[in-house]
């Protein structure tokens, strides 16, 4: 192969290269300016003071030795934490339960469907004002129905121990979406494995402990790593639930100040972009955290085609 040859095929390659370039230049560009950049100076603003109308001013780890003393911080974090265990898990329980009955073969299955999945598209805020009404002490429809039945009326809005369980109910009308993909996850366990746990005379119990769940175990993993990431960020209900009722940040005692309350408080009506920056990146480390010690569990309960 003569030089001219190899330069030629070079030549060439770097077109190819420059086309392809081109072609994703949008989304490299995107990137670049809208996430990577934000990125890293949200970390560098991390080490400053910064109000936003000032220059920065470098303090260091300052910031991050000020959480650790910040009651606050620990407060949002318990309650976020809180929401976390206690809300997504039995969220999840509960729409796999839903998928379940979809899956079964009764007539009028899609309307079902249809019905369980129209909550979702209701727009956050709405759904949660609607809540709020429900909720209402003295107006709302489930004090009027536990009323009815003789059990104890709460102050779901305003007593500090049942604001929380208040979300965790309002939660339970958004599970739409992971009761269809559950229900996806569900389809493709073949029916064999059923039939073939008949004959030997297993159970309904059986065949969901050793054939259902080890089979939608990947569906699992992937909702539950999704839903850690989604329940660390909780912040519209808390906000509009605080909102809507005339309350501080945080609700009753503090009770709904979750993370991403209090890190929109301390950025945008504190103005501190630098110690909102810090606390940011925490609940970065947090979340990566989860996900790793997560990732590293599964290979005790997720199974793969063939396992």
């Amino acid at each position: 192969m003569d030089a001219g040859h190899t330069i030629g095929i070079k030549r060439r390659a770097r077109a190819r290269l420059l086309t392809g370039l081109c072609f994703i230049s949008p989304w490299l560009i995107g990137f670049l300016l809208f996430q990577l950049f934000p990125i890293v100076s949200s970390f560098y603003y991390s080490l400053t003071e910064y109000n936003l109308f000032t220059p920065p001013e470098w303090v260091g780890a300052s910031n991050y030795a000020e959480m650790i003393r910040d009651k606050k911080v620990w407060l949002s974090l318990y309650n976020t934490l809180f929401m976390t265990v206690f809300g997504l898990f039995p969220h999840m329980a509960f729409a796999l339960a839903i998928a379940m009955l979809l899956n079964r073969n009764v007539k009028g299955q899609s309307v079902y469907r249809t019905v369980y999945f129209l909550p979702t598209l209701v727009p956050t805020v709405a759904a949660t004002l609607l809540w709020m009404w429900l909720l209402n002490a003295q107006y709302g429809l489930i004090n009027e129905l536990l009323g009815r039945i003789g059990l104890p009326q709460p102050v779901w809005l305003l007593d500090p121990a049942w604001t929380k369980p208040a979300l965790i109910m309002m939660g339970f009308w958004g599970t739409g979406t992971t009761t269809i993909m559950y229900l996806a996850a569900l389809q493709e366990v073949p029916k064999m494995y059923y039939e073939a746990a008949e004959i030997d005379g297993a159970n309904a119990w059986h065949k969901f402990r050793h054939i259902t769940l080890p089979a939608i175990s990947p569906m699992t993993l992937f909702l539950v790593i999704m839903g850690i990431i989604g329940s660390l960020q909780l912040f519209t209900q808390g906000y509009v639930f605080t909102e809507g009722n005339r309350q501080a940040f945080g609700g009753p005692e503090n009770s709904l100040l979750f993370y991403a309350i209090y890190l929109y408080q301390t950025a945008f009506s504190f103005l501190n972009m630098g110690y909102a920056s810090a606390m940011a990146w925490l609940l970065f480390v947090i979340v990566f955290v989860l996900t790793i010690v997560v990732f590293k569990t599964s290979a005790k309960w997720v199974y793969y085609g063939g396992e």
